[in-house]
């Protein structure tokens, strides 16, 4: 699952990474984004703009407000978790997600992901971030449009994609991964002609040679917490990088948080 994520690239880092323009977007850093909390996005029916939007999705033919924050590839199929599984991508099937992922794509735009162990969730945080400062990137998204029937109020919200654990991920330990898009797959994701089997073929988990993380402290499990010293780094990265130093402040990955002794 994945539950957590940050972004605090300043906008016009943003507009220019993806080509995009914001517009009466108030934006600001956030070291804890989680359920029902907004942020950025880029749809597939409006993929010069970015948006926010909720995350956590409401199908649209829902009858009550839901939080869906995650969609498995899979569906309902693998319920083990195994990494090895190669069979359908049966999120084509999901009643929640079954008109999304062939209609209404979007960029999940962070600067990286938290995850805590299976056993232990956030209270076992790790920053997972991908290397070399790649930063901001996207995850694969779907967002539906639901109408409140007694209010009307309308929400707009999003999920991320996941997949199977890489073996980042295993070292964790977790059992998922969301799925990450590279670059040249982004205009493709949010291309409405794209054929569902090559939408499909993209959800695969992202290569964890091009991946680290780092364990966190419990402070992240409280989702009114958001500050940068959050993120400082307890101890070193799970995959030690020949050309970085072994305890890589976090300050040098970038966040500007200070590294803790």
């Amino acid at each position: 699952m994945c539950g957590r994520f940050i972004l605090v690239q300043k906008l016009e880092t943003i507009e220019k990474r993806f080509q995009v323009t914001a517009t009466g977007i108030d934006h600001k850093a956030c070291y804890n984004i989680g359920p029902g909390m907004n942020s950025l996005v880029v749809t597939n029916d409006n993929r010069r703009i970015l948006q926010h939007f909720r995350f956590g999705l409401t199908p649209h033919w829902a009858t009550k407000n839901m939080l869906l924050i995650n969609a498995r590839t899979e569906g309902d199929k693998n319920t083990e978790n195994d990494i090895n599984y190669h069979g359908s991508k049966d999120i084509i099937n999901k009643p929640a997600f079954r008109k999304a992922i062939r209609s209404q794509r979007c960029l999940v735009i962070a600067d990286a992901f938290i995850e805590g162990s299976t056993e232990k969730g956030l209270t076992d945080a790790h920053l997972v971030f991908l290397r070399n400062k790649v930063r901001p990137f996207a995850f694969a998204g779907i967002w539906d449009i639901w109408k409140n029937p007694e209010t009307g109020e309308i929400t707009k919200g999003f999920a991320i994609i996941t997949t199977v654990a890489n073996s980042l991920m295993q070292q964790i330990p977790h059992h998922r991964s969301p799925v990450i898009l590279e670059p040249w797959q982004e205009s493709v994701w949010l291309n409405s002609d794209t054929p569902l089997s090559d939408i499909t073929a993209m959800l695969k988990p992202y290569s964890s040679d091009k991946m680290n993380a780092y364990k966190i402290g419990p402070e992240i499990k409280k989702l009114q917490n958001n500050y940068a010293e959050l993120l400082n780094p307890i101890g070193n990265n799970l995959i030690d990088e020949s050309e970085v130093q072994i305890k890589e402040s976090l300050y040098r990955q970038g966040f500007g948080g200070k590294s803790r002794n």
